[in-house]
């Protein structure tokens, strides 16, 4: 019985959504609508950084520091952004950035933002503080990425990276900026909190936000039962509800690079750092083997005042020149693609417009949010005057003091 109403709901809230999403013009719109239809907690935990938001901003800031000079009367008829990567083909130079339980705002989230990735050819990585089974998404798409937070323990990271081998990931992505858990009194301003806890504020969120109420969080009681976080660790994590949460994301101090070596011996394929900002990590990590950076301030989620990737990003590819470098936090146009690579990166990641897209549309919003950006880009090549992103360089950038990038 529970089913069929949900199943109705569904349609009905489809239909709805698809009119919805169909009315965004571009990646900040999908924020906005997310936080009409999201309770405020749990939009509060997607667009929440920590303390003063100082490295948020600043990784909106560097960008619009960033002019470009465009050539003009070239044939831009034919345009591709068509990027390989670790020996695969994508349609465009930018994927899904790695999203903690984007279960608890999308349903199936981590699924939605896969399957949407896979019909658009551009690549997804999971996170492991999901609340899906990566068993589960692996299945569901081919090509995976998997990033991992390093248990504390060597034989809980030796379990973790042989767990993720034997579901079919390809490429492995390690954090290494969340040594202990950023100080995100924002969020618990907005009442979320770690592990998620009963009240009647959050309740009163729940009831005046009905369709995220009956299509996400009901549905995944009905359907699936309690969240748990499923990754973290070879065996299933604690519930969403649970103190043992904290527990689980209390044990990195004592990690460093030999853990990382452990790592290279065990894991096969490509194997790819995420969070480094200091061009003497960057060599450290090419050093010992890894065949990917991803330069990141996690979002502005961990030091606040932790400098923007953009502004780093050309001394690490500078000490990294024979593997591909990647960025993430703060993308939000196609310009802002087209600007980091123009500064040496590879390849870019994009997150919470992700996750506010697979809130509010599901596939189809996430799928739409891909459009979206990758259409800037093609328009925005074509204004450059570029028909290749290999034609992209610092000479097409001019920061706006006048100094060159």
């Amino acid at each position: 019985m529970y089913s069929n109403q949900f199943g109705r709901l569904q349609v009905l809230d489809a239909r709805f959504m698809t009119k919805r999403v169909a009315r965004l013009l571009c990646l900040d719109d999908f924020e906005a609508a997310a936080q009409k239809h999201l309770p405020r907690p749990v939009f509060g935990y997607v667009a929440g950084a920590v303390e003063t938001n100082a490295s948020l901003a600043d990784n909106r800031a560097a960008f619009r520091e960033l002019g470009f000079i465009p050539r003009v009367l070239t044939d831009v008829s034919k345009c591709s952004q068509q990027t390989s990567l670790f020996g695969h083909h994508y349609a465009a130079p930018f994927g899904i950035a790695p999203l903690g339980i984007s279960a608890l705002y999308a349903y199936r989230g981590d699924v939605v933002l896969a399957q949407a990735a896979a019909a658009a050819n551009v690549p997804m990585i999971m996170s492991s503080s999901s609340l899906i089974r990566l068993e589960d998404v692996a299945r569901e798409c081919k090509g995976m990425w998997f990033q991992a937070y390093l248990p504390g323990e060597v034989s809980q990271i030796t379990a973790l990276i042989e767990r993720v081998a034997r579901a079919g990931f390809e490429n492995l992505v390690i954090t290494v900026d969340s040594q202990v858990a950023g100080n995100r009194e924002n969020n618990v301003r907005a009442g979320f909190s770690t592990p998620l806890r009963p009240s009647a504020r959050l309740a009163w969120e729940g009831i005046t936000h009905p369709r995220w109420l009956f299509g996400t969080f009901l549905r995944t009681l009905v359907c699936h039962g309690m969240p748990h976080f499923e990754n973290n660790y070879a065996t299933r994590g604690a519930p969403i509800l649970s103190p043992s949460v904290i527990r689980d994301w209390s044990d990195r101090g004592h990690l460093d690079w030999t853990h990382f070596a452990l790592i290279r011996r065990l894991w096969k394929g490509p194997l790819v750092v995420k969070g480094i900002l200091d061009p003497a990590d960057a060599r450290i990590a090419r050093e010992a083997g890894a065949d990917g950076i991803i330069v990141s301030n996690h979002g502005g989620r961990q030091l606040d005042g932790a400098v923007s990737p953009l502004r780093v990003l050309p001394a690490i590819v500078a000490v990294c020149p024979d593997i591909p470098v990647m960025m993430d936090s703060g993308v939000r146009r196609g310009t802002d693609v087209l600007k980091a690579l123009a500064l040496g990166a590879k390849f870019v990641f994009v997150g919470r417009p992700f996750g506010y897209a697979a809130a509010i549309g599901g596939v189809d919003g996430v799928s739409h949010a891909i459009g979206l950006l990758f259409d800037e880009i093609q328009r925005d090549m074509a204004m450059l005057g570029i028909a290749r992103l290999e034609e992209l360089g610092p000479q097409r950038l001019l920061r706006l003091n006048g100094r060159s990038p």
